[in-house]
């Protein structure tokens, strides 16, 4: 498999960048914020691609992040809470190690301040939130290589159970550790 060591999705509030860099501090990788290379593209925050150009050019640009970052990080990814609803970006996470950080509304809620810079939460933000999570959640789901629940847990704890999945998938891949007894030496041919 090519492509990140981990993707992590999640809601707004999840958690994914708090978590991401501690995940890669853990693993000895790059941590990587899908909307930090948005910003570096578009020379300004993400809350103001929203308000001066609209939803659907940040949605491109996010897309276009997505396909680039998968292509070419090979640490840890965190992508926008609204990036896996694009079905080409699904599409390219096909086959990626993606981890879903589980959050219930009431710790998104909490999480996000409800009053942060976030632009899809502007109006009404509690309901315009709970119908984010019925929107994305199947989807969250359906992508999942394993989910993380995050609910009244430390960011170290979650990316410790992280690392140690992930850890555990390398080694169960390579054949080492995991409690896969190593190879045997060649013997020599026996003559029959």
């Amino acid at each position: 498999m090519t492509g990140p060591v981990a993707i992590l999705i999640g809601p707004p509030g999840a958690g994914k960048t708090t978590v991401g860099g501690l995940l890669a501090a853990l693993l000895g990788a790059e941590f990587l914020d899908t909307d930090s290379a948005i910003e570096e593209v578009a020379g300004k925050p993400v809350s103001d691609i929203f308000i001066s150009d609209g939803e659907d050019v940040f949605r491109g640009l996010e897309r276009e992040a997505v396909a680039r970052t998968v292509a070419g990080h090979r640490g840890i990814l965190a992508l926008g809470g609204g990036a896996v609803m694009d079905p080409g970006t699904r599409q390219l996470l096909a086959g990626q190690r993606l981890v879903y950080l589980e959050t219930g509304f009431a710790a998104a809620a909490h999480r996000t301040g409800l009053d942060a810079p976030r632009p899809l939460l502007i109006g009404n933000p509690r309901a315009r939130m709970r119908e984010l999570l019925a929107e994305r959640l199947p989807v969250y789901e359906g992508l999942a290589w394993v989910t993380v629940s995050t609910d009244d847990r430390a960011p170290q704890e979650i990316a410790d159970e992280i690392a140690a999945t992930i850890t555990a998938q390398f080694a169960a891949e390579t054949g080492e550790g995991a409690g896969t007894p190593p190879e045997a030496p060649a013997s020599p041919e026996r003559p029959q």
